[in-house]
């Protein structure tokens, strides 16, 4: 395999890596992978990114044919201030199994630190259903969550980070990052005592928080209530942006809590459960 960086040549080919890796690991419809590659992809795009000199890209192509060698893996980074980003990172499901991606990601984490940036973080959409294994292989573990402006739609993609580093990030639209809820102290109006989380109604009734029962949101997470410590009678849901029970569900399964601006945003109407893939 051949590293090197993005030419205007390899964007036809780039865009078609990109669609058909999202076709395989992500739970997306067509229609909202094919605005993703114009958008993130298409040639107006990607000269964008490779004017931009905060930009960092790279491809791996094959080797094995010198006369046919064909671009099967990409990535993409950024430096941010003392971060530097992995942003995006596909390989060719024709090519997977090969260590490209290991490739792909170590390359970019020494180029970013080649650049300035003191630790590295990558992210990857919700609707990844492979990217997330694949980062905790590197030792990263999901420290954040964020709304993002993709493909002209609002996803969320989740941060991961080293877990000794200190994620003082900035979202897409500069709100600050919303940490998993791991204690006390991300998740207000809680107490949690030996492991257990539990939250208190306008009513005085005390309910438990399911820590592992997460629902993604726009500002926040949500998490799944019990009126049991074993988790048997589900109560509704927490949101751990200001610490309401007041949470509302409708009939599509959309979260959004009557206190704050929080909402579910983990997919459109328009994607695929996993069993489309």
């Amino acid at each position: 395999m051949g590293l090197r960086e993005p030419a205007a040549a390899d964007t036809e080919r780039v865009g078609e890596v990109v669609e058909s890796s999202m076709t395989t690991s992500h739970s997306l419809s067509p229609q909202q992978i094919e605005r993703i590659v114009e958008d993130e992809f298409g040639e107006e795009a990607m000269a964008e990114k490779r004017d931009d000199e905060e930009t960092l890209a790279r491809v791996v192509e094959t080797t094995e044919d010198v006369e046919a060698e064909t671009v099967v893996g990409y990535v993409e980074g950024a430096v941010d201030g003392e971060w530097g980003e992995i942003r995006w990172l596909f390989v060719d499901p024709e090519h997977r199994g090969k260590g490209i991606g290991t490739e792909l990601f170590e390359s970019m984490s020494d180029a970013l630190r080649g650049a300035g940036a003191d630790s590295v973080r990558a992210t990857a959409l919700e609707a990844n259903t492979e990217g997330h294994q694949f980062f905790e292989q590197f030792g990263l573990e999901r420290a954040a969550e964020r709304e993002v402006e993709v493909g002209d739609e609002s996803l969320v993609e989740y941060v991961y980070a080293d877990p000794d580093a200190d994620l003082e990030a900035e979202s897409a639209d500069g709100s600050e990052e919303q940490a998993d809820g791991a204690d006390g102290e991300t998740m207000p109006e809680t107490e949690t005592a030996d492991g257990t989380t539990t939250a208190t109604t306008e009513d005085g009734e005390r309910v438990f928080v399911a820590r592992e029962e997460e629902e993604s949101g726009t500002e926040a997470p949500f998490y799944v209530t019990y009126t049991d410590e074993n988790h048997a009678e589900r109560f509704g849901f927490y949101c751990s942006n200001c610490g309401s029970l007041n949470v509302s569900m409708d009939d599509m399964d959309r979260l959004e809590c009557q206190n704050c601006e929080n909402s579910h945003a983990s997919r459109s109407g328009e994607s695929y459960d996993d069993s489309y893939l």
